[in-house]
């Protein structure tokens, strides 16, 4: 698990529709490929899945007032999902911190 301070503060909602509208667009950018990244979202948690890559969740955001806490998911040792989890951390500290 890593925690990001959340500065501006970005409660649930806010950040999951900033991951919906740039998420997508910066990760591919980031990593010159297109991706399909999918989102839920319930209560203070968000899910963010990569349906080509891995099955179920990839990564979980509990969203609070001082922190996003990111908690990966895949155990899937076939898949690096390393990369993804960086450019994810560089996104969050980027909007929230």
């Amino acid at each position: 698990m890593i925690s990001i301070k959340n500065v501006q503060p970005l409660n649930p909602e806010a950040l999951f529709d900033l991951l919906k509208k740039e998420f997508s667009d910066y990760l591919n950018t980031a990593l010159d490929a297109n991706l399909n990244v999918e989102y839920t979202h319930v209560y203070d948690v968000v899910n963010i899945s990569f349906p080509e890559i891995t099955t179920g969740n990839a990564f979980s955001l509990v969203i609070s007032d001082e922190a996003i806490e990111v908690n990966n998911h895949v155990t899937d040792a076939n898949y690096n999902t390393e990369l993804l989890e960086e450019r994810l951390i560089d996104f969050l500290t980027l909007k929230a911190g």
